[in-house]
């Protein structure tokens, strides 16, 4: 070889070396498809390991099949995953012991429940995602209702586009009057549920859909969960005597088969709620005459009461609103605001 030196585009391929400490196959920013990935559904999160269902060709999960053990891959590697959510699998799906395979995709959320650490805090942490109802339970007494809680779960399902259903407990304690009659103007759907009674009105609403069962500690939220899905053996705590609050004794969610069809995920208890995260507009979209109303209101209007150039006031007087869904809608927006 001539002792004259070679400039970098008169180097053949052939004369290309490799630097000290880099790899040698070339750098690409294609992803590989991974068209033979398994469909499946997150049923469990644990410490960075995701218990999968694989689905069947009609997108229900295959309760047939084992349970397969998953990790994210580099892709997801800062892509939240949570128990609802559908992802593609690629490795080892087989569900043997010891078996782990790997997430390579996690397709579009149709609805997500979420929460912040609190309410000055906007970053969002998902809890469940796809589920199609939120079943917020509280006890009508030991502990009492916390309706501030409650708010803050409405909220929760407006912004996240699940469902909300009341769900009161303990009514061998004490009635349930008062609050059925404080949400009553809001349309969510209340049931009433004792310990000596078969819960089969809760039964129907979640019979063929996907749920989540929440609530703060001591309500008796685990006590349903092993009613309505007999194979659960969800640990179920007591109320302290001195706090009246609940010890947590559930730690993650978890999504749970519903005999006969659909699937409950039970989540941890919890002491607050924050809404860090939340946008206005998407709660306000859940009441479809206000929010029409709405759109004659100044921009940034908080719809807050007092307000005097606030639409909502003038469609309640209109007759175009409902005065008592208004009031309701306020507390939710206080509710959000802290």
């Amino acid at each position: 070889m001539s002792g004259a030196r070679r400039s970098g585009r008169d180097l053949d391929e052939d004369d290309v070396r490799t630097r000290p400490g880099r790899g040698s196959r070339p750098r690409t920013r294609e992803r590989p498809e991974h068209a033979d990935a398994v469909d499946a559904v997150v049923v469990a999160v644990d410490r960075g390991r995701y218990s999968c269902r694989r689905t069947l060709p009609d997108g229900r999960a295959d309760l047939a099949g084992a349970v397969v053990a998953a990790i994210r891959g580099g892709d997801l590697r800062r892509v939240p995953v949570v128990v609802g959510d559908r992802v593609a699998l690629v490795g080892d799906v087989s569900g043997d012991p010891g078996a782990l395979a790997r997430m390579v995709r996690r397709a579009e959320r149709t609805s997500v429940l979420r929460r912040t650490a609190d309410d000055t805090d906007p970053t969002e942490r998902p809890i469940v995602a796809n589920a199609d109802q939120l079943i917020i339970v509280t006890a009508l007494a030991d502990p009492p209702p916390r309706t501030g809680l409650v708010d803050r779960c409405l909220v929760a399902a407006y912004d996240g586009g699940l469902d909300p259903v009341l769900c009161l407990t303990k009514a061998d304690l004490a009635g349930d009057e008062e609050l059925r009659d404080l949400y009553r103007p809001l349309g969510v759907t209340i049931v009433t549920s004792r310990p000596d009674v078969d819960p089969a009105e809760l039964r129907a609403l979640i019979t063929d859909r996907v749920s989540v069962m929440f609530g703060h500690s001591g309500v008796g939220k685990s006590t349903l969960v092993n009613r309505l899905v007999p194979d659960a053996a969800r640990e179920i705590g007591e109320v302290n005597a001195v706090t009246g609050r609940g010890r947590h004794i559930s730690s993650a969610a978890v999504a749970l088969p519903v005999p006969g069809g659909g699937w409950v995920v039970d989540t941890p208890g919890v002491r607050s709620f924050g809404l860090g995260a939340v946008s206005l507009a998407r709660v306000l979209a859940a009441f479809a005459e206000l929010a029409e109303a709405a759109a004659n209101c100044p921009p940034g209007c908080t719809h807050a009461e007092g307000l005097a150039d606030c639409a909502l006031d003038q469609a309640a007087r209109d007759g175009h609103a409902d005065p008592a869904r208004l009031t309701s809608l306020r507390r939710l927006l206080a509710a959000r605001g802290g």
